[in-house]
């Protein structure tokens, strides 16, 4: 008799949320074009030979089933632009009514919520938290430190991702430094 396979099993650095076992993502300054708001100063970095990894996360090879979770990490590196600190591109579920948690490992930073119907939530991101994004809500890691923020995040493993919106309409709120923190500002680009 053949034994299957129940569980899949994924070893994680707790430092740094990197797996040997595993390849992530990547997403370099050039990957995020429609992502910062001050899109001259992410040109002129990158035509100054500056195409730096924002961050990177696993898409693991998981079953994409209603009944399964796909699980990762996400590292998102220190840096600005335009005085804009580094974040994920942010999504939305393709199945709407899909939350997710994200557990900080490491780093700081905070977890940008906003759902369509234009509520919005931000909450801060420190070693041990976990932050429950609801059903219906882009999210977004943004890191304000100065090491990467890892974060390891569990989700329903058929539910899909939305980049294309956040793509065309952005977040209706930005996190810059001002006088060396954070501050949360109206995003001047927003779009209805």
């Amino acid at each position: 008799m053949i034994q299957k396979k129940l569980a899949n099993a994924t070893m994680f650095d707790l430092k740094t949320g990197l797996s040997k076992e595993e390849t992530t993502k990547q997403r370099r300054l050039s990957d995020m074009a429609k992502m910062f708001n001050d899109t001259e100063a992410l040109q002129a970095k990158i035509e100054a030979g500056n195409d730096s990894l924002v961050y990177e996360y696993y898409e693991l090879d998981l079953p994409k089933t209603d009944g399964d979770i796909q699980y990762g990490t996400s590292i998102v590196y220190p840096g600005t632009v335009g005085g804009e600190y580094y974040m994920t591109k942010g999504h939305f579920h393709k199945i709407l009514e899909t939350g997710e948690v994200y557990f900080c490992i490491s780093g700081e930073g905070y977890m940008l919520m906003e759902n369509p119907e234009g509520e919005w939530e931000i909450e801060k991101l420190v070693p041990g938290r976990a932050v429950q994004v609801p059903p219906r809500y882009a999210h977004r890691s943004i890191n304000t430190g100065k090491e990467p923020l890892v974060t390891f995040f569990a989700f329903r493993a058929d539910a899909g991702h939305d980049y294309g919106t956040i793509e065309t309409k952005g977040y209706r709120k930005l996190v810059v430094e001002k006088d060396g923190k954070p501050e949360i500002i109206d995003n001047p680009k927003w779009q209805q």
